[in-house]
C-alpha cells in the first residue's frame, strides 16, 4: 500500500518506504501528536523525532535500537515521553539551542541552523525558524532519488504556519522564516511532515502565502 500520512491515535503506523530511507509516522497522545521514526536502510541506524507521548507505543515502533532523539521544540506535548524513551534506549538527544533550556532532559546535541545530522548514511538538514518558539527546528531529507522530505514540528501544517498567539512580531518572524527557508529554496514536490494532523506539499501551500500574510496567522 502507499504511504498516506493520515494517522490516528491507538491507529496503526504509517510507513513511507524510500530508496535509502524508511519514514514511521505515528500518532500518539492527547494532543493528536505526530512522531517520526526514520531508518536508514543501509545500517538500520534510526532517528525519532519528537517523543511526544505515549511511551510504550513508540518503544514498540522503535524496536531495540535507536541512536538519537530530537526534539523538534519545547512545548511539552512533543517531549512528553522524552525522558522515558531515552532511559530505555540509551539514545542521544538533540534540540535547536535556544530551546533546549525549555526541555527536562538534558540536550547531548545543541542544533544550529545549517547544521547536519546523519541517520546511518543519510544526512538531514537543520533549519531553525523562530516565532512558534525561540529555538524551533525543522529537519530536511533531501532526497539523493526523489524529492526533499520536511519534518516541520509545529511551525508548518496544511493551511498555515504554526500558532504564534496573536503576536504580530513572532509572526512575522515565522512566516519570514518559513518563507526564506523553506518555499524559497526548496521545490513544490517538497513532502511535509508536521507535528500534528496529515502532511501536505510546499506545492499546495505556496498558493496560500499571501493570504496567510494578509491574514497575520
Amino acid at each position: 500500500m502507499s504511504y498516506h500520512g493520515a494517522v490516528t491515535v491507538g491507529g496503526r503506523p504509517d510507513v513511507r518506504e524510500l530508496a535509502h530511507l524508511m519514514i514511521t509516522k505515528v500518532a500518539v497522545g492527547p494532543y493528536d501528536n505526530n512522531a517520526y521514526l526514520l531508518r536508514c536502510r543501509a545500517t538500520d541506524e534510526q532517528l525519532l523525532i519528537d517523543a511526544a507521548a505515549d511511551a510504550p507505543t513508540l518503544l514498540e515502533t522503535v524496536g531495540d535500537r535507536l541512536a538519537t532523539v530530537v526534539t523538534t521544540h519545547r512545548h511539552q506535548d512533543h517531549w512528553n515521553a522524552l525522558a522515558e524513551v531515552v532511559a530505555a534506549t540509551r539514545a542521544r538527544t538533540a534540540a535547536g539551542r535556544f530551546d533546549a533550556e525549555g526541555i527536562p532532559v538534558h540536550t547531548d546535541l545543541l542544533l544550529a541552523d545549517g547544521d547536519t545530522l546523519e541517520v546511518g548514511r543519510c544526512r538531514l538538514t537543520v533549519r531553525h525558524l523562530v516565532g512558534h518558539t525561540p529555538g524551533a527546528i525543522v529537519l530536511i531529507y533531501d532526497d539523493p532519488e526523489g524529492h526533499p522530505h520536511v519534518f516541520t514540528g509545529d511551525c508548518l501544517f496544511p493551511g498555515g504556519v504554526g500558532n504564534t498567539w496573536n503576536d504580530p512580531e513572532a509572526f512575522d518572524s515565522l512566516y519570514r522564516d518559513v518563507t526564506t527557508k523553506l518555499f524559497d529554496v526548496l521545490p513544490d514536490e517538497s513532502w511535509v511532515y508536521p507535528g500534528h494532523g496529515k502532511d501536505t506539499t510546499l506545492g499546495a501551500e505556496r498558493p496560500h502565502l499571501a493570504e496567510w500574510r494578509e491574514r497575520g496567522w
